[in-house]
Parts: structure tokens; C-alpha cells; sequence
């Protein structure tokens, strides 16, 4: 019998369970996905997640919403999806995920989404299960969850790394909505800042929280600090209340040029698991 070419359609609440387990094949990779599902996403944005199926089960799937992100996906998976969301590039402000998808996602979309602003061809998804303290490694104990009076106190320093990590500021005019995409993270536990005097001179957040993993991400110490040796103890403390009270994995991906914080990580038990690519449009 020939394998026919399954059509790619909204996935709705129905298709959690199943669109779940596709992304516990790989945690490190999917999480990002995982935790947009387990957080409500099928039914607060509904046409946001859609599925490729083949003979009936759900073989794909790729979050198409302000980011571009496959999720298992193969050669057949990435023609139909790229089918599908083409007509899409003025509200996509990124691909990314594991590089060999992202890599046939451009391929197929860049004659028409092109050119892109930046890619970052080789970001290495690091994973770790073992809390810094086993490995003997000083977690600091000035980092601590911000509180939600804290917004105003942690919006300079995630407007700064943005910036830094983009190459352009998170809004234009207005503050609101990027004000309140912070607020989210700190009302949900998700901000870890180390503060003094008024400022906020560390800060890193738990960005996604799906099937057993939790990404790290958004991190930024202050520049007159960087450079004395305090990354290692800031981010044990952040890794270690990721994996005591958030997820039995803690994971993040970085630019494979920042050989700073790769060797940062390495010191904490961070190990190579993937590696992931992003275009940015």
C-alpha cells in the first residue's frame, strides 16, 4: 500500500494527550511546545498548534504563532507544514528548534519569507538532572524568585538582554505589553533575579515548563559585573531550584560563539543533548 500524505490541520483540546506524548520523545527539544500545550494553548489560541498525521496518527506537529517551532518533524511532515503556514511571514518572528528542521522549514519558506535578518546556525541544547550541590559546586544564595512588586525592578535588566541577544529593543512606544509578558513570568514563579540597592543585577527566567523539562532562559547579569567569576555560582542557584522545584530536568540552549557561558555550564553538569538553530526575520 502507498503512504499517503496526511493533511495538516488546527489541532484542538482533544489532541493534547497525543500531541503531548510526540513531544516527550525529546523534552530538551520540545519544551517549548509542550509547555505552550500544558499551559491551555489548544483552547486560549486556538489554530496555533497544528498536527501532521499519517494513517490516522499524529506522526508532527509545529507551533506557527509569533515563532515557527517543528516538532518531530520529517521531510514529508516539513512539506506540508511549510504548505501551510507560507502565507503566515508577517506575524512569524522567528524559526527555531532542532536545526534539522529548522533547516528544511528555510529551506522550503526562505524564497518567500527571506532574507532573514540574522541565522544562528549551531545553538547546543544543554541538559542537566543533577543539582549543582552534588557535583560540589556553591549555589548563591542572594538568587531568589522576584516578587510581583518587583516588575518595574526587573523590566531594565530583561529589556537589556533582549536587546543584547536580538540586536533590537522588546517594544516600540507603548511598555504595556511587554510589561505584562514580565509580570507573567514573576506572578508564575518563572523570574530569578539577584537585586541590591534598588537594581536588579541578575536575572534569569523559566521560560517553559513542559513534559518533565524546564528551559532557562532570558539570561543577563549586569555588565559592570560580568567578567569576576560569579556566573558560576548564580546560575548553580538558578539550575538548582529548577530541579527541586520546578522539573527533574533543567535545560537551555546557547550560541555555540558564548564560550563563556558554555564553559559556565559544563562546570554545573550541563551535557549536550541537541543542537538547535534559529532564524530570526
Amino acid at each position: 500500500m502507498l503512504r499517503t500524505q496526511a493533511p495538516v490541520r488546527a489541532l484542538g483540546p482533544t489532541d493534547r494527550d497525543e500531541a503531548l506524548a510526540l513531544c516527550a520523545r525529546d523534552p530538551a527539544a520540545n519544551c517549548f511546545v509542550a509547555a505552550r500545550i500544558e499551559e491551555g494553548a489548544l483552547l486560549s489560541m486556538p489554530g496555533s498548534l497544528i498536527g501532521y498525521r499519517v494513517d490516522g496518527q499524529l506522526q508532527s506537529l509545529a507551533w506557527a504563532a509569533a515563532n515557527l517551532v517543528p516538532v518531530e518533524c520529517d521531510e514529508p511532515a516539513l512539506d506540508a507544514i511549510a504548505q501551510r503556514v507560507r502565507r503566515w511571514r508577517r506575524q512569524c518572528a522567528s524559526i527555531f528548534g532542532p536545526t534539522e528542521q529548522v533547516a528544511g522549514l528555510w529551506a522550503r519558506l526562505g524564497p518567500s519569507w527571506g532574507p532573514a535578518r540574522t541565522i544562528r546556525q549551531v545553538q547546543p541544547v544543554l541538559s542537566v538532572e543533577v543539582p549543582p550541590e552534588a557535583l560540589g559546586v556553591t549555589e548563591d544564595p542572594l538568587v531568589r524568585r522576584a516578587r510581583l512588586d518587583e516588575v518595574d525592578l526587573v523590566l531594565p535588566a530583561a529589556t537589556a538582554m533582549f536587546t543584547d541577544e536580538i540586536g533590537y529593543p522588546p517594544y516600540v512606544g507603548s511598555v504595556a505589553a511587554y510589561r505584562s509578558v514580565i509580570a507573567g513570568l514573576i506572578r508564575a514563579g518563572h523570574t530569578l533575579v539577584w537585586t541590591e540597592g534598588g537594581a536588579t543585577l541578575f536575572k534569569a527566567d523559566i521560560g517553559s515548563v513542559g513534559v518533565g523539562a524546564a528551559q532557562i532562559q532570558g539570561v543577563w547579569l549586569t555588565p559592570a559585573l560580568r567578567g569576576q567569576g560569579l556566573a558560576r555560582a548564580l546560575m548553580a542557584a538558578v539550575t538548582g531550584i529548577v530541579l527541586r522545584e520546578v522539573a527533574q530536568q533543567a535545560t537551555l540552549y546557547v550560541n555555540d560563539f558564548n564560550h563563556a557561558a558554555r564553559a559556565t555550564y559544563a562546570a554545573l553538569g550541563y551535557r549536550q543533548v541537541g543542537t538547535f538553530s534559529t532564524v530570526l526575520l
